[in-house]
């Protein structure tokens, strides 16, 4: 799974429409998730509707345009519809911490991750349990092992999105600059328990 992580975005919906992009056209996550604590992504994403099928991207919106094209459409713009409500149904990849949840947890392989706005909210047992902690709250990006633990922030929107990718041997961090440019690529190595067997006597 491909796991995108957007920072922040201090009012600049622009930057973050631009990062959600990345990640989805270049990118090609599998979910996203947005860092911040306010409504940036919600009406982000809203334009990105509004742009493909129009002012109304609701699903009510939806039936008006099937029925329409069914009067007078032209296959060509029933192609069309095809591909722009694909489009739309994709941007269901995106989900925001501030649907009311102060963090959530993630599986990342075979590890627990806590995505949080703030990670000073974090307690003990967030933390012991976590392999990752991923947080929006910061003024840069952030990789930095602790222990057995790997913290990282994405930054400020504005630096581009950045990517979890467990669909190998590690899990990979790829840092994107605000132009869709991969910046930094990094496996996040876990040490992993060993076994111990004890054999009984004879």
């Amino acid at each position: 799974m491909k796991l995108g992580l957007l920072g922040p975005a201090a009012g600049d919906v622009p930057s973050l429409l631009r990062a959600a992009e990345i990640l989805v056209e270049v990118a090609h996550v599998d979910r996203a998730i947005y860092l911040g604590e306010d409504d940036a992504l919600e009406r982000a994403i809203a334009a990105w509707a509004e742009r493909l099928v129009g002012s109304d991207p609701s699903e009510t919106g939806l039936w008006k345009r099937a029925a329409d094209l069914a009067v007078r459409g032209a296959p060509v713009d029933i192609d069309r519809f095809v591909q722009t409500e694909r489009a739309r149904l994709g941007l269901r990849v995106f989900e925001s911490l501030a649907d009311g949840q102060a963090r959530t947890i993630e599986m990342v392989a075979d590890r627990v991750a806590v995505l949080v706005h703030e990670k000073a909210l974090l307690d003990e047992e967030d933390i012991f349990l976590a392999s990752f902690i991923l947080y929006g709250k910061s003024d840069a990006r952030v990789i930095r092992r602790i222990g057995a633990r790997w913290f990282v922030a994405p930054g400020p929107v504005g630096a581009g999105p950045c990517v979890l990718d467990d669909g190998g041997e590690d899990v990979t961090l790829t840092m994107y600059d605000s132009a869709g440019k991969p910046t930094h690529h990094e496996a996040l190595a876990l040490t992993r328990s060993t076994k111990m067997r004890v054999q009984g006597g004879p």
